[in-house]
């Protein structure tokens, strides 16, 4: 009867009583398979209080994956911006906001196009959030018999001229436009001249304009554009030609890989500090919420782990046992919150109006990052518990009601 009180005979009802309490070295060690048994029956026996907790380490776990995921699809949007029809690299704008705000003066251009590393240059004007209906979509301005220009292939009607633009098959099927319908782009009506396919979603997704119109659209000065885009003389590497361009024209950064690209932006930057905090907050309030949950578990099953105790359990077994329930916890909530991350990483670009500019990239990296998180939530939580369980006497616990 002593060891079926407080409910331990349902986990351990499978084997003989005279196994169990023969002696204190009898009883089953935290490597045996009723203690595991033992730990699943304290996670069951309060679900509401287990699901919550679960709850609140999935949301953190969640989190931390959509974060990432929109990071790296971040990355990768400015890097095929850098490249824009097979540009080596990009010259942006020092410190700009990121890299769809950077402002270039056009004098410059001539004296980029005098550098010995530089084989071609053409200027990009771009602007954003213009187009109703696609507010993701990029309208190109560029410059007419330049390399980009060269690298779109006008699947039917004509390239753009003044005064009329050149849509992008995905967003032609979209807007369902044909050659000769309008467009409206800045809240201004423009003929589509033709449509054409680049083969990169997010160009595809947008328009071409002349490099005049698209100065206007975005409130540029006529000396005024976004980015250049460089190819780089033969024979000449890439890291040479950022070396030299950074060097040699002043106020801007060459750019060739979308991890520069992305460190290159404030808010860029923003969103990598926005996961850092997102870390730190979810390991935090999660802790706290194992702790609590674990902590309140204790105090009313003082009597039954006095009772473990008093047969035989050492306090670094106890210790085991609890941290064992809060990793269980740990894990319910981690799988759980992976799901949820997966589902909220491919609906957070369309609910930011970003579905066609940005698309979610998920690594392993990430989803590992986002585990170790949640295992360390329960791991940091059942710190305060355990030293509690190792400090139970258990002559007054069992005297307590």
């Amino acid at each position: 009867d002593f060891c079926l009180s407080r409910g331990l005979g349902d986990v351990y009802k499978r084997q003989p009583l005279n196994r169990l309490c023969r002696n204190r070295h009898d009883w089953p060690r935290l490597d045996n398979w009723p203690v595991l048994a033992l730990i699943a029956a304290n996670v069951k026996r309060r679900r509401a209080r287990t699901f919550l907790t679960a709850a609140g380490i999935a949301v953190g776990v969640a989190a931390v994956v959509a974060l990432l995921a929109l990071s790296d699809g971040l990355n990768r949007t400015a890097g095929q911006l850098v490249h824009l029809g097979n540009a080596d690299l990009a010259i942006l704008q020092r410190d700009a906001g990121d890299p769809t705000s950077s402002v270039l003066p056009l004098s410059l251009l001539g004296r980029v196009r005098a550098q010995r590393v530089v084989a071609d240059v053409t200027p990009v004007a771009l602007v954003v959030d213009a187009i109703p209906g696609a507010a993701s979509s990029l309208v190109l301005g560029l410059e007419r018999g330049g390399f980009i220009t060269r690298s779109l292939v006008v699947t039917s009607g004509a390239a753009a001229t003044s005064g009329r633009v050149e849509i992008g098959d995905l967003l032609a099927q979209r807007l369902r436009l044909h050659p000769g319908d309008a467009i409206t782009i800045n809240h201004r009506r423009f003929p589509v001249a033709g449509i054409f396919h680049s083969g990169t979603a997010y160009i595809d997704t947008g328009a071409v304009a002349t490099l005049h119109d698209a100065q206007v659209l975005a409130g540029h000065t006529p000396d005024e554009v976004t980015i250049f885009a460089v190819r780089l003389a033969p024979q000449i590497s890439t890291p040479r030609g950022e070396l030299a361009l950074t060097r040699n024209v002043p106020g801007v950064i060459a750019i060739s890989r979308p991890g520069q690209a992305a460190r290159a932006g404030v808010n860029s930057e923003l969103i990598s500090k926005a996961v850092g905090l997102i870390v730190v907050l979810a390991l935090i309030i999660g802790a706290l919420a194992v702790a609590n949950t674990m902590l309140a578990a204790i105090l009313e099953r003082r009597r039954e782990l006095a009772l473990l105790a008093t047969i035989g359990w050492s306090g670094r077994q106890l210790g085991e046992l609890v941290l064992g329930e809060a990793i269980a916890v740990s894990l319910l909530g981690t799988a759980f919150g992976l799901l949820l991350g997966l589902a909220a990483s491919r609906l957070l670009p369309g609910a930011l109006g970003l579905g066609e500019l940005i698309s979610p990239q998920l690594t392993l990296s990430s989803l590992g990052l986002a585990s170790l998180i949640g295992m360390l939530i329960g791991t940091l939580g059942a710190l305060y518990p355990m030293w509690r369980v190792v400090r139970i006497r258990p002559v007054l616990a069992l005297a307590q009601r």
